[in-house]
């Protein structure tokens, strides 16, 4: 079993990063949003879920314990396999997961690509007092520039906009982000995002 990877990165495209570990590169399927923040010769330590089929062998990788554990547990509903976790991961954050199941709202899953009416009710009811852990704990956690903000600025950077206008978008986002958004990277992007819509990306404008 295969529970975490630490080495260069050789390539981050997409969902896909390739880590050299002991001269091999793995290929790691992660969220669109790690995908961006991980640099290219640069060293990266993720952890990891082998998700083993008949015919494949994939890893699929993430930052935060919670992250993970949300996977596992969303890849515990009938209907959901590895690349439907990810799809809701890379859309909203553990904490975020957790608060949708709390209040019920199969709305929040059915935005994801891939989940349909049917699956979203059965995770809300599958996952029912399964993340009440993550809530309290990301709930109540203080926003952290030096890790999200970061993180979400690094990802718009990588898209092509300026690191100062990325900062500064970040820094807009974080003030008006709730709790939750502003201790979730995805979250925080999307609000990132939106502020920087009217403007071009490469731009310093």
């Amino acid at each position: 079993m295969i529970s975490s990877l630490r080495g260069t990165v050789l390539a981050a495209l997409g969902t896909t990063v390739v880590i050299e570990v002991g001269g091999v590169g793995m290929s790691v399927q992660v969220t669109p949003q790690l995908a961006l923040s991980l640099r290219p010769g640069h060293e990266a330590s993720i952890r990891t879920a082998l998700i083993v089929r008949e015919d494949d062998l994939s890893l699929y990788g993430f930052v935060e314990a919670d992250e993970l554990a949300a996977f596992d547990l969303l890849r515990s509903v009938t209907g959901v396999g590895p690349r439907s976790a990810m799809g809701v991961l890379a859309v909203m954050g553990p904490a975020e997961i957790a608060q949708a199941v709390t209040l019920e709202d199969d709305g929040a899953f059915r935005r994801v690509s891939g989940i349909g009416p049917k699956t979203a009710k059965l995770i809300v009811m599958s996952l029912a007092g399964k993340l009440d852990g993550m809530t309290g704990a990301r709930a109540a956690t203080p926003a952290r520039p030096s890790s999200v903000g970061q993180s979400v600025t690094i990802a718009l950077v990588g898209l092509g906009w300026p690191e100062r206008v990325a900062a500064q978008a970040v820094e807009d986002a974080l003030s008006r982000a709730s709790a939750i958004e502003r201790d979730a990277v995805p979250a925080l992007l999307r609000l990132a995002l939106a502020n920087l819509g009217p403007q071009l990306a490469g731009t310093s404008a």
